[in-house]
């Protein structure tokens, strides 16, 4: 799973193009081991710039990780 900031989608002149901001580069990673159901999730920040996150996006983001965390184990019996 990743965290990116949002990048205008580039201007093709289709006024009805249904995404208006496209993911930029991802600054923050998780990886939600599937085969593994007990290793344990791992993060890795991607930062040459300081990027500020708010709160609540964080925490957002934290509750998409540990539901992916949950599927996982539940298909693999854990």
């Amino acid at each position: 799973m990743e965290l990116s900031e949002a990048v205008p989608a580039p201007a093709n002149g289709d006024t009805d193009a249904a995404a208006t901001d496209l993911p930029g580069a991802a600054f923050l990673a998780t990886l939600v081991p599937d085969e593994d159901p007990t290793a344990e999730p791992t993060m890795r920040v991607y930062s040459p710039e300081e990027h500020v996150v708010p709160y609540e996006i964080t925490r957002w983001y934290e509750e998409q990780v540990a539901d992916q965390v949950e599927r996982c184990r539940e298909t693999s019996g854990r």
